[in-house]
């Protein structure tokens, strides 16, 4: 709670009150013990004790009991016996201003972000993807900003994995294999994001960073991310988180040191962040974190031990609040040891007992002080929260979801606009359509080739029948005329001689011989010319067939 000086009131030792300096509160810090040792309480009273200073907060609420940051709180038992130990008279329960996000948008507006804008080191670790399937994704993300094909949406980048593959071989030479396996593999791994929700996760409109720093009433604005599916899916949690701060250290503006952070970020789970992480991207959070501070941003892990992060980022984590650990094995005492010996030793104590000694509520505490020097280490009570411990009910969420301003409504709505699926898509229906009116021309060009073909054979087949007709006509018919022609001739000849005087007879006998020549003759031209009227009667019938 905020002390009657404003200070940030979290703590109370056997020594007084314990406060965190807003000056350092930028430091970052951690909240850690085993689990029921009361950290999400903790997280409760820090968290609402910054939004009464008028820092805005996010947090993920993992089982739904942060939830209750929303409602006022109310007395109890356990919050008068503390009272009476705090020396706090009449505490001013209230509720604090609250949203509430989902990635599924089931319980809270969505919140989005687009393929492009994750970009492929943060999407390789969503897809669990090898080295030479992130290597086949950066050449995706090259090629699709060289053609100015935007990837908004899981159903772009399925896309344009099936245009990297068809084309594979003419990216080749210049960016690098792209094999078959690889291509498969990935869209795999979209299907299987789909298959979990995670397409609602990629699209439009992309939630703004900026909205996180907003103040109501001089209250810092508490963003409440409801996690309790997300986390079935610690990567993709894991990850979404990582991108909310890298968005962070990328837009805001360096500010330095302030008396009171800009926005303070409670990354709860933070272990989930740093396994099966590479080298490479675990060197990116460590410095975004090292560096995020001078944004005016606060980061607080929560985690079960500190011995979860790694040493790099643990070295940062100024202001700490120890609750229990326990140590039934010995891997479970050298882990007690080491955090033991993270604190500044308080000669009243010895740390690495009190650790395994604490109550629910119960806390070692460190914070830096005006200098940035970590303090000593001492045994505290954390406050009670002054708003409602526990989870609210849906009407109550509603009223809430209701009441928010309307640039936060619109994230409702999704927005669909051209990007790389229409573009390709209205590529391939163009290259479809275009192979298809070929395909017709072609078939149209081989019909009429063939009709051609058709007709050129049929007319041969008819010229050689007419050819024919022509032939076996002219050789009956000459055979016949002269046949017929030999015969009246003789016929006429021997009538004549019939005629003629017996006196004749001997020279008869000696004209026989020539006469007969006579008739060969004229029964030959007779033949003749009847074979020519024959003959021109055939062809010109053939022709007018043909015809």
């Amino acid at each position: 709670m905020l002390s009657p000086d404003n200070k940030l009131y979290v703590a109370h030792s056997a020594n007084g009150p314990i406060y965190i300096n807003g000056e350092m509160a930028n430091r970052h810090g951690l909240i850690a013990g085993a689990t029921g040792t009361g950290k999400t309480v903790s997280l409760q009273v820090v968290a609402e004790t910054f939004s009464q200073a008028g820092v805005p907060c996010f947090m993920a609420d993992m089982k739904g009991d942060l939830s209750g940051i929303s409602q006022t709180g109310k007395m109890s038992g356990f919050i008068e016996k503390r009272c009476a130990e705090f020396g706090i008279e009449d505490p001013k329960f209230a509720g604090n201003p609250t949203r509430f996000y989902d990635v599924f948008g089931e319980q809270g507006f969505p919140m989005r972000t687009t393929v492009s804008a994750m970009g492929p080191q943060l999407l390789s670790r969503i897809l669990e993807l090898n080295d030479t399937q992130e290597g086949v994704l950066n050449i995706l993300f090259r090629i699709a900003d060289e053609a100015n094909l935007l990837l908004l949406d899981l159903k772009d980048l399925r896309m344009m994995l099936d245009f990297v593959g068809k084309n594979a071989a003419s990216f080749t030479t210049q960016y690098g294999n792209i094999s078959p396996a690889s291509v498969g593999a990935i869209q795999r791994a979209i299907l299987t994001l789909e298959n979990q929700g995670g397409q609602q996760f990629f699209g439009e409109p992309a939630f703004d960073v900026e909205d996180l720093l907003d103040k109501e009433n001089g209250r810092g604005v508490m963003n409440v991310l409801v996690a309790d599916k997300l986390m079935l899916q610690p990567k993709l949690y894991s990850t979404f988180l990582l991108w909310l701060i890298t968005e962070l250290y990328s837009k805001m503006p360096e500010v330095g040191d302030m008396a009171l952070p800009k926005l303070v970020f409670f990354f709860d789970e933070a272990h989930t962040l740093f396994e099966g992480t590479s080298k490479a991207l675990t060197d990116k959070i460590e410095q975004v974190i090292r560096l995020i501070r001078s944004k005016g941003v606060g980061i607080y892990f929560v985690t079960q031990a500190p011995t979860d992060l790694p040493d790099n980022v643990l070295g940062q984590l100024g202001n700490r609040i120890q609750h229990a650990l326990r140590a039934y094995t010995p891997k479970d005492q050298k882990v007690v040891r080491t955090v033991a010996d993270t604190f500044r030793a308080n000669p009243e104590f010895k740390t690495a007992d009190v650790i395994t000694e604490l109550a629910t509520g119960e806390a070692l505490v460190s914070f830096l002080d005006e200098k940035g020097a970590p303090s000593v280490v001492e045994r505290a009570r954390i406050l009670f929260p002054l708003s409602q411990i526990g989870a609210i009910t849906a009407g109550q969420r509603m009223d809430i979801q209701n009441a928010a301003p309307a640039k936060i409504k619109e994230y409702n709505s999704v927005i669909d606009r051209e990007s790389a699926y229409e573009i390709l898509t209205a590529q391939y229906e163009a290259e479809a359509e275009a192979a298809e009116k070929a395909l017709q021309e072609k078939e149209k060009e081989e019909a009429k080739a063939a009709k051609e073909k058709e007709k050129a054979a049929a007319k041969k087949s008819s010229s050689k029948k007419v050819n024919r007709t022509i032939l076996g006509t002219l050789a009956t018919a000459a055979a016949t005329t002269f046949a017929r022609s030999l015969a009246n001739s003789a016929a006429k000849s021997i009538t004549t001689g019939k005629k003629t005087s017996s006196s004749k007879s001997t020279s008869s006998k000696k004209t026989s011989s020539s006469k007969a020549g006579t008739a060969v003759q004229k029964a030959t031209k007779s033949a003749a010319n009847k074979v020519t009227r024959t003959i021109t009667n055939e062809v010109l019938k053939s022709i007018l067939k043909g015809l």
